[in-house]
């Protein structure tokens, strides 16, 4: 229901704004023609006091006609000026309130999301507790620590996803400065593989990864960058699927890719996904967990990092995510 009153409000303000584009254009059309109209008329007029016997006559219709054509191009210059004003003036102002529109919704569909996603480790954790509370005495050993150890799981699901927001409110606000360190990209990368692999047993991971490549940079927001990639990888692919994750050095780079054989992502959003709050396909029916900041925050952290981000198809099926950072 809400969602079609998003649609309908939009559809109305469209409907409105073009029809208060139009009476405009119409009333400077309009305005164009009583000039001209008036400028025939004084023509006309000017014309019928002139004195054919007079021997200045043709140099006072020459000086008439001249004073037509000028006002007539007066008015043509002035009418064109204001129509392109208008027009691009309309342009930028629909743009930008389609975009503010857009952005609000997304912001919504967001502030929607991030409550589920809050909720549910909080939820999941607040359970194994008042289990092992409850029936700690007839729990054996092997359930309680599976018991802690999901719950440790979803600690860091939360932690994740709090660090997601700060960091992304923190980058946009520009009050986030890079300490940059010699980092060994190396280690950060197994480092996110094995927690990945503690986390999701049931899923299959590959990994080649490149000993002792080193980039200068942060700690912290290289492990959310590749964090974030894995995970993303993990949520739009099937269980039975693999995800395959390198690190080589190539030409002073250091080359990372995640490659997973999910949906892929069509050429229309490949632009798209790396912009904040954006997420593939349609709010309504999607059932895929996430926020909409993971990508955000990559291309972000990457270019803070004077790196660059790209993603590709993965032939036959899936998209691989390519980060390109300076190597040291």
């Amino acid at each position: 229901m809400v969602q079609r009153f998003r649609k309908h409000r939009l559809a109305f303000i469209t409907i409105v704004y073009w029809f208060l584009l139009i009476y405009i254009v119409a009333a400077l059309v309009w305005w164009f023609i009583a000039l001209q109209n008036q400028n025939t008329q004084m023509f006309a007029y000017k014309l019928a006091q002139l004195n054919h016997s007079d021997t200045a006559f043709e140099k006072n219709l020459a000086q008439i006609n001249d004073e037509q054509k000028r006002k007539t191009a007066q008015y043509i210059g002035e009418g064109v000026t204001f129509l392109l004003v208008i027009l691009v003036g309309a342009v930028f102002v629909y743009r930008a309130t389609k975009k503010q529109i857009l952005l609000s919704q997304q912001e919504q569909n967001f502030m929607m999301a991030v409550t589920h996603e809050l909720k549910t480790p909080i939820a999941v954790t607040k359970l194994n507790l008042e289990t092992l509370q409850k029936h700690k005495k007839d729990l054996d050993e092997t359930k309680q620590q599976k018991l802690i150890i999901n719950s440790l799981h979803e600690a860091d699901r939360l932690n994740a996803l709090t660090n997601n927001i700060l960091v992304a409110a923190q980058l946009e606000s520009g009050n986030y400065s890079i300490n940059a360190q010699q980092i060994n990209l190396s280690d950060i990368v197994n480092g996110s593989i094995k927690n990945f692999r503690e986390r999701f047993q049931h899923r299959s991971i590959e990994a080649g990864i490149a000993e002792n490549i080193f980039a200068a940079g942060e700690a912290i927001l290289l492990q959310m960058l590749v964090n974030n990639l894995i995970d993303n990888a993990y949520k739009y692919s099937p269980e039975n699927c693999v995800v395959k994750v390198s690190l080589q050095k190539e030409n002073e780079k250091a080359i990372l890719k995640v490659a997973d054989e999910g949906e892929g992502i069509s050429n229309s959003e490949k632009k798209k996904i790396f912009q904040k709050f954006y997420r593939v396909g349609n709010e309504t029916i999607r059932n895929t967990k996430g926020t909409g900041l993971g990508l955000y925050l990559c291309k972000r952290i990457v270019q803070d990092h004077k790196g660059t981000i790209s993603v590709q198809d993965n032939l036959p099926k899936g998209s691989i995510f390519k980060v390109c950072l300076p190597a040291i």
